[in-house]
């Protein structure tokens, strides 16, 4: 019966009724205007140009992007009520990323029918899922948005995703970000950007995501772990997305590791301040100070003429003194020194 009806529309290329009949099934309908749909599955790797300008899926791409958010968005809003806006937007995000509809571009068949060169098919692994918002662009231009409403309820949502399940299920983007940031050894943290009250005076948070100092994405919820949550996702999406904001990571982490290296490097002083060691002037410092102290302002007496006992030593000069050893006056000779101890001698016996 298919096919009786692709003979009525008349194509006139038989690959042309099996673009029809492939897209009925993948659609449930047929195209109006068949030249949306071979726009969308046409990769810009194959370069084909019309009137000078490039023809590919690239800007349908980007109005089944935005299509696709507000239908799915719809659809969610209506099947969770009361829901709040933070799981609203998670669910609607599990279901629009990109590993979804890489799965669903090749669960129905859309990666069969994309027209690419065979090097850009085998290494895009977004292939799939960026032709399949191509495809809801141009259901969107060639039907309207009630055809793609009907097709993401009735063919996806009820056929091959269950939209409780997806809901529910746990993704930790906070873990994943941080399990690559471990892969990769870079520093990874999150730092509160603001805290306040919502209109019903429900606290809120915004975190944002650093790696390696770099900022990356920020997430507001109300809680921490919601917020860290969109915050470590949208970081996600900017790395797998932006190569330039790996480099600024790379780049940060190789100037932080530079700088451990150089301070590693420098080895401590092993060498120790010997200021308990006296040295020779500092003794003959100490001497002189010594002698000045206990030298008498009036002169010494003459051994020739008085020899007196040492009185006895009182505390103050109880210490082992090296002035106490002298050399004999230079003044002095020999004959002198006996005649003054023969002089005392005498003198005792009288």
């Amino acid at each position: 019966m298919l096919n009786n009806i692709i003979d009525r529309i008349r194509l006139p290329f038989r690959k042309e009724k099996e673009l029809y009949l492939s897209l009925y099934n993948i659609l449930g309908f047929f195209p109006r205007n068949i030249h949306y749909y071979k726009q969308a599955l046409m990769h810009k790797s194959i370069m084909r140009r019309e009137k000078g300008k490039p023809i590919n899926n690239e800007r349908l791409e980007f109005l089944g992007d935005a299509i696709l958010d507000a239908v799915v968005g719809h659809i969610v809003y209506d099947h969770f009520e009361g829901k709040r806006e933070g799981f609203l937007t998670n669910t609607r995000s599990k279901i629009v990323q990109r590993e979804t509809l890489n799965k669903l571009a090749k669960e129905l068949g859309i990666t069969e029918l994309i027209l690419s060169s065979g090097h850009s098919s085998s290494h895009n692994s977004y292939l799939g899922g960026n032709a399949f918002e191509a495809l809801i662009g141009a259901v969107y231009l060639d039907k309207g948005y009630d055809a793609c409403m009907r097709f993401m309820e009735n063919r996806i949502l009820g056929h091959f995703i269950n939209i409780d399940k997806v809901a529910y299920k746990e993704v930790n983007f906070k873990s994943k970000l941080i399990e690559w940031s471990q892969k990769n050894r870079v520093n990874v943290e999150f730092k509160l950007v603001e805290q306040k009250k919502d209109e019903n005076g429900s606290p809120t948070f915004l975190y944002q995501a650093f790696i390696e100092g770099v900022e990356g994405g920020k997430g507001g919820g109300y809680s921490k772990k919601e917020s860290q949550q969109l915050a470590s996702k949208l970081t996600l999406e900017r790395l797998r997305r932006e190569p330039q904001y790996i480099d600024a990571i790379f780049a940060a982490k190789t100037s932080r590791t530079k700088m451990e290296e150089e301070l590693i490097a420098v080895a401590p002083d092993t060498e120790q301040q010997e200021n308990f060691i006296i040295t020779a002037e500092e003794n003959e410092e100490k001497k002189s100070k010594k002698k000045s102290k206990k030298a008498s302002p009036s002169p010494e007496p003459s051994i020739k003429t008085d020899i007196q006992a040492k009185p006895a030593p009182t505390e103050e000069d109880d210490e082992f003194d090296l002035s106490d050893i002298t050399a004999t006056p230079a003044e002095e000779s020999r004959e002198d020194i006996i005649a003054a101890a023969e002089a005392a001698a005498f003198a005792g016996e009288e």
